[in-house]
C-alpha cells in the first residue's frame, strides 16, 4: 500500500506499525529515516520568536490556508491512502486543504483524517490506521504497550503530588490541553491551566502568577528542547516570574514539546515518564529534561 502522511503524528502512528509512507510533510521528523522521504508541503513560516511566530500563522490562515501543497508530486506518487489530520489547520495540512488539492489532482485514494482530545482518542486513531493499512493486530499490540508503560507510572506516583503548568505556547501564553491533564495527572501531578479532552487555551499572564504552578514546563508547539531553551526569556522578563513557586525552586524545565506533547503518538507513553521524573524525582530518578533555573 502506497501511503501519504500530512502530519507528524500520522507519520508515527505508521512507522509504529511497521508501514513507511512514501512522502510526508515538512514537519515530520520520527523516526528518523522519514527525514529521506519526499516531502508533500512546504510553509510560509519561519519567524524564531514566538510572537512573530503567532502573527505570521495568523495571516498566512486568514489568507487562505497556512500550507501549500504539492499537487504534481501527490498525482506522480498515486497514493492508495492519504493520512491526514482534522484537528488544526495551523499545525499541520489538515483534511480541507487535502480535499482541495485531490479535486485538482486527478488521483482518488482513501482518506483517512484522525482527530483526537483525550487518550482514548489516540488510542482510536491508532486502531483507525491499523484497520485502514491492514495491521489491525500490531495496532492492538501498541495501545497495550502505551497502556501498560502509563499505567505503570499512574500505580507508583504517590497520591500527593505538585502543581504542574504545562505551557503549549509561550507569547502569548497557553496552557496545554487535551490528553496532556491526562498524561499530568498519571504522572501523579495537578494540572493548574489545562482541562483533560479541552483545548489549549490562551492564559493572561496573571492567571499564570496566580496559578502559582510548582513545576512549570515549557513545551512549546513545534519546538525541540533547544529551540525552548533560546526562548526562556519570553516568560523570564515578565513581572512576577522570580515569585512563581516553580521558579523559586528551580523546578522550570524545557521539555520537547514536539516529539512528547503535541503529537498523538506511541510517544505519549515516554511523556508521562518524563513527566513523572519532573513531579516525583525520588520516586522516578532525574528528570529526562532540560532545568532552566536554579
Amino acid at each position: 500500500m502506497r501511503v501519504v502522511s500530512t502530519s507528524p503524528s500520522g507519520t508515527e502512528i505508521l512507522c509504529a506499525l511497521g508501514v513507511d509512507p512514501v512522502a510526508v510533510s515538512h514537519a515530520c521528523d520520527y523516526p528518523p529515516r522519514v527525514r529521506d522521504l519526499p516531502v508533500l508541503d512546504r510553509s510560509p513560516v519561519d519567524a524564531t520568536a514566538s510572537a512573530d511566530r503567532h502573527a505570521q500563522v495568523e495571516r498566512a490562515a486568514g489568507a487562505g490556508h497556512v500550507y501549500e501543497v504539492d499537487t504534481d508530486l501527490l498525482r506522480s506518487l498515486e497514493p492508495d491512502l492519504v493520512l491526514t489530520q482534522e484537528v488544526c489547520g495551523v499545525c499541520a495540512v489538515d483534511a480541507a486543504l487535502v480535499d482541495e488539492v485531490l479535486a485538482d489532482a486527478d488521483v482518488d485514494p482513501d482518506v483517512v483524517g484522525m482527530s483526537a482530545r483525550s487518550l482514548s482518542d489516540v488510542y482510536d486513531c491508532v486502531r483507525r490506521v491499523g484497520r485502514a493499512v491492514g495491521r489491525e493486530g500490531r495496532a492492538g499490540e501498541v495501545i497495550d504497550g502505551m497502556r501498560s508503560r502509563i499505567g505503570s507510572v499512574e500505580r507508583r506516583a504517590p497520591e500527593e503530588g505538585p502543581r504542574m503548568a504545562v505551557l503549549e505556547w509561550l507569547d502569548p501564553v497557553r496552557g496545554a490541553g487535551n490528553w496532556v491533564p491526562e498524561l499530568v495527572a498519571a504522572a501523579g501531578g495537578t494540572d493548574v491551566l489545562g482541562e483533560a479532552g479541552e483545548r489549549s487555551v490562551e492564559v493572561p499572564w496573571n492567571e499564570l502568577r496566580a496559578a502559582a504552578p510548582e513545576v512549570l514546563v515549557l513545551a512549546p508547539c513545534g519546538f525541540d528542547e533547544a529551540e525552548t531553551v533560546a526562548r526562556l526569556k519570553e516568560l523570564a522578563d515578565r513581572p512576577g516570574w522570580e515569585e512563581l513557586p516553580a521558579v523559586e525552586d528551580g523546578r522550570v524545565f524545557a521539555l520537547d514539546g514536539a516529539s512528547y506533547l503535541t503529537r498523538w503518538t506511541p510517544r505519549l507513553a515516554a511523556a508521562t515518564e518524563r513527566l513523572g521524573a519532573l513531579a516525583h524525582p525520588a520516586t522516578f530518578g532525574p528528570p529526562e529534561a532540560t532545568r532552566l533555573v536554579d
